[in-house]
């Protein structure tokens, strides 16, 4: 598998990950901050929107880090509906995965800038990716405190670890 494919089937996974447990909470759990230091799944949300349309618009041309990004607004978030919400969820991504499919391997070492910084294509691809799981991470992690037992996993679930391995030792049968 090349590297472009590989990074957008982890984009993907993220993304299903995060839609998955945004669709398991109503606006006032979204809106819900576990502590006063901490975000909001609705901030994190809103957070990786503004991310996603400063660091892919333009992505080879420009500075990851655009003038009209007001990053410090982005950890106030106030949205009147869910709906709201999600748009800008799909939004980011929409913009994240088109430009990633829309590269091609020559691309991949040319170099781009993201706060003045070089870096190149595969850098900031990988940057990319780990700032956005770690935040789908705590998506996740917020989504499982407020639900509690009525989580679903989105992985193995707790106690079926051995069953799941078996299913897929099986499935390679």
């Amino acid at each position: 598998m090349d590297y472009l494919s590989l990074a957008l089937k982890d984009m993907r996974a993220l993304k299903k990950n995060g839609s998955k447990t945004i669709d398991r909470l109503n606006l006032d759990q979204l809106m819900h901050k576990p502590s006063t230091e901490s975000n909001s799944l609705a901030d994190i949300v809103k957070h990786l929107h503004g991310n996603m349309l400063s660091r892919w618009t333009d992505f080879l041309t420009a500075d990851g880090e655009k003038d009209w990004r007001k990053r410090e607004e982005e950890f106030q978030a106030s949205f009147s509906s869910k709906e709201e919400l999600f748009q800008l969820w799909e939004e980011g991504w929409e913009l994240t995965l088109k430009t990633i499919e829309n590269l091609n391997e020559e691309d991949l070492n040319k170099k781009i800038k993201i706060r003045g910084e070089d870096q190149s294509v595969v850098e900031a691809i990988q940057r990319q990716l780990v700032h956005y799981a770690s935040h789908v991470g705590q998506m996740m992690y917020i989504g499982k405190m407020i639900l509690n037992e009525e989580w679903e996993s989105l992985s193995i679930p707790r106690g079926k670890s051995e069953e799941f391995l078996q299913m897929k030792l099986n499935q390679g049968r």
